[in-house]
């Protein structure tokens, strides 16, 4: 029994419970779980350790790839397992606890959490909890739909279980290619020159001995939550075409474009929908996460290849996917996180790099993670490591949320993640806003015209106007630049009534 799933024989007696394998875990271990947006997350074991915990106090350091899907950030962060998070997150009841300060939560760029691990930054990992497809011959590990940070886990911790999921198909053995760079400082350089290229293994190599328990589940990955295009991100998606046909026109790039990487989320997924209306062809993708987008492109042959470390999809294009698996195999690869959003890689490749904004000011910082400045709402991911290190940076945003109430637009962004240095190209419904090789009091009006809602242009326009007043290289009002932050927790509006 399973012996197509767990080919290695001496790893049958170690096929137990969950709630079993949960009694090897210790108040105040570091637990790294494999999960990238939902995909390839562990199942069983998280609500075993919820379990767990009800018999006795059980507080974890929690390491994944991305955000876990069916709910086990939630589950745990109200259970108490979760006491330390990183890097990313993307469930409202774990959200409820880091904002009121009961989960401590490290936001981290997706590509660095493997790095620390390795040079001892971070605690090392005590157990790993690895979804598969199946275990090979001499006990490496075949990962389901992510990769994420999984095989730094698997390297690294004392102890490993795996989760064998039946749902996960077993033709998906050979999507993946693991490598795991050299330590510093004498690391060679990462041989990947295009984004299908192959450098590494199709599984995750470990010692069996660690192998401490096998958990058989067969549970589907939750499906992504990305939200329809609707009339305002199929007008972004046309600036965003226009603006590239522009970039091809200029000799910039070729017809195929430049490698395209788009953020998790509705805008950028809706975004990437809108280039199955061009005419570009044979395009690539060197990403973190495929989303239904993804995969619409490439049956409609406008992407060619796609490289990444998670698929993520609806339901109803999981399931198209999974019965396709064949037609993809040759043209899709799933690598580790830290390889899919390596500076050295983006750089090398001139990745266009697509990302979704919460707010933008006059001058081009972003802030993609805290509402209103204070409050988390999922996380810096990958955005970092593609906006410093693509050749075009791209965020886009819709002008206005909350039914008009905030704006996106603001003259000074309550958090940075992405400061103006590393910001080319701001997108909204209205306009796009090309920000390369403009100073400061140049790109005020262009990003105030072309992408702030019309409602807001006055107060944008005065607010520039009364700064200018007092000079500087990026003038501003410091008495008034959060002003509209402001005005909107004390009534409820940024607008000026």
């Amino acid at each position: 029994m399973y012996e197509d799933r767990i080919r290695l024989a001496t790893l049958m007696d170690k096929v137990m419970t969950a709630d079993r394998a949960a009694a090897l875990f210790r108040d105040g271990m570091t637990v790294g779980m494999s999960g990238f947006t939902r995909a390839g997350d562990a199942k069983a074991l998280p609500l075993a350790l919820v379990e767990r915990a009800r018999r006795a106090p059980l507080h974890l350091t929690l390491l994944t790839g991305a955000s876990l899907g069916n709910d086990s950030d939630g589950l745990m962060a109200n259970a108490g397992v979760v006491a330390r998070r990183m890097p990313f997150q993307a469930d409202a009841a774990l959200r409820r606890k880091i904002n009121t300060g009961e989960v401590m939560f490290i936001d981290q760029h997706l590509s660095e959490t493997a790095e620390q691990l390795r040079s001892g930054d971070l605690k090392a990992v005590d157990i790993a909890v690895i979804e598969a497809v199946a275990i090979t011959e001499d006990g490496s590990i075949i990962p389901t739909m992510s990769v994420g940070n999984t095989a730094s886990f698997a390297q690294q911790a004392a102890q490993v279980i795996i989760e064998i999921n039946l749902a996960a198909p077993l033709a998906l053995e050979g999507f993946h290619d693991i490598y795991v760079p050299q330590a510093r400082p004498e690391r060679a350089p990462i041989p990947l020159t295009s984004p299908l290229q192959r450098i590494g293994a199709t599984a995750i190599a470990i010692d069996p001995a660690r192998i401490a328990a096998i958990v058989i589940t067969d549970s589907a990955d939750s499906p992504s939550n990305a939200l329809p295009p609707d009339t305002e991100t199929d007008a972004i998606a046309r600036h965003v075409v226009t603006f590239l046909e522009g970039e091809v026109a200029a000799g910039r790039m070729g017809p195929q474009l430049l490698p395209l990487q788009a953020g998790i989320g509705t805008i950028a997924n809706a975004v990437l929908h809108g280039l199955s209306a061009s005419s570009f062809r044979d395009m690539t993708m060197y990403s973190e996460v495929l989303q239904d987008s993804a995969i619409a492109l490439l049956d409609s042959g406008h992407l060619a290849v796609a490289s990444a470390s998670s698929i993520t999809l609806t339901a109803a294009t999981h399931e198209r996917f999974i019965a396709n698996l064949e037609q993809y195999r040759d043209r899709i690869v799933l690598r580790p996180q830290e390889i899919s959003n390596h500076p050295e890689i983006v750089r090398r490749l001139g990745i266009i790099a697509l990302n979704t904004a919460l707010e933008f000011d006059i001058y081009g910082n972003v802030n993609s993670t805290h509402v209103g400045g204070t409050h988390m709402m999922n996380g810096i991911g990958g955005s970092g490591d593609f906006a410093r290190n693509g050749q075009l940076s791209i965020f886009v945003s819709k002008s206005v949320a909350k039914d008009g109430a905030i704006s996106s637009v603001v003259p000074f962004a309550a958090h940075v993640d992405h400061t103006e240095h590393d910001v080319d190209v701001l997108v909204t419904e209205w306009g796009l806003a090309d920000l390369r090789g403009l100073a400061p009091r140049e790109r005020a009006p262009l990003i105030i015209e072309q992408c702030g809602h019309p409602d807001y242009r006055p107060q944008l326009r005065a607010y520039v106007e009364q700064a200018l007043a007092g000079g500087g290289q990026t003038p501003h009002v410091l008495e008034q630049a959060l002003a509209w932050h402001a005005r909107y927790k004390r009534e409820g509006t940024m607008l000026v009534k």
